[in-house]
């Protein structure tokens, strides 16, 4: 997917068969927004092209994933509201899901995401 463009798809976690929903936020207006002003998210977001995130506004604490340009994980971290997170020099991709919920995916560093249709 060379031309990202705001939508929904599935999230793919390594070779496991499950597919998780999945929120892409490819403009600037839905980048900036990300998950500001919600309870909660379904799945995961993913912020394309990023490398760096924050969670001023935010409701909820998250687990943030930040991607290369393949799609393989090159750190998770957990974020309160409130934090500005560390810029990631090789992260092309960031998602987001409610904290825990990436521990509980098995998503961790070296690992590569796939994003398929919903």
């Amino acid at each position: 997917m060379a031309d990202w463009q705001d939508g929904f798809a599935q999230l793919r976690i390594g070779d496991v068969p499950l597919a998780f929903p999945l929120e892409v936020a490819a403009s600037y207006r839905a980048r900036t927004r990300g998950l500001l002003g919600r309870d909660s998210v379904e799945g995961a977001l993913l912020l394309t092209p990023a490398g760096s995130v924050h969670t001023f506004g935010m409701r909820f604490p998250i687990d943030v994933a930040y991607l290369s340009r393949d799609f393989t994980v090159l750190a998770v971290r957990t974020m309160r509201p409130g934090r500005l997170g560390a810029p990631r020099l090789r992260a092309r991709h960031v998602l987001e899901a409610e904290a825990g919920a990436m521990t509980r995916w098995g998503l961790l560093p070296g690992v590569r995401v796939g994003i398929g249709p919903r």
